[in-house]
């Protein structure tokens, strides 16, 4: 079995597969995987206390709760010291439109994924919340036309 730092083939098999369901149950996981269900179990319960397994969720349809309009929001905050830049990341963990929020390297400071129900709806919430996040300067959006692939599977 690989260390804690270090995940051989029966680990990546693993995670991939769990990546795909992770409904699966242990039986067919061990088959896919080639190993016996106690020794493939101990791998799950390592990759989970390691870290490499952060939690099991269910995937809901954006469409389907009529959270289909995307944008992307590219925010220059006024300052970029630590205090401010911690500020801000607090801030954005209470703002549930935001569905991700990502530091750049570049000429801006962070780039948002924000999901709504329509461009109304999103120039409330970039008007109201996004603006009023702590230290931001300027903001620019990007809207999306269409999602052409979006995956968690890293493997």
């Amino acid at each position: 079995m690989a260390t804690d730092t270090e995940l051989d083939a029966f680990d990546l098999k693993i995670i991939r597969a769990l990546s795909q369901d992770g409904r699966m149950t242990l039986a067919a996981l061990s088959d896919i995987v080639g190993l016996s269900k106690t020794p493939c179990q101990a791998r799950i319960r390592r990759l989970e206390k390691d870290g490499f397994i952060l939690g099991y969720k269910a995937i809901f349809s954006p469409v389907k709760l009529g959270l289909e309009h995307v944008a992307f929001a590219e925010v220059k905050l006024s300052d970029t010291r630590a205090a401010a830049l911690n500020d801000f990341n607090r801030a954005v963990m209470n703002v549930p439109e935001i569905e991700q929020c990502h530091m750049i390297a570049g000429g801006f400071d962070y780039l948002l994924k924000v999901r709504t129900r329509s461009i109304s709806e999103y120039r409330r919430v970039l008007g109201e919340k996004l603006s009023a996040l702590p230290h931001v300067a300027q903001t620019s959006t990007y809207v999306a036309m269409e999602t052409v692939k979006e995956s968690s599977n890293l493997l």
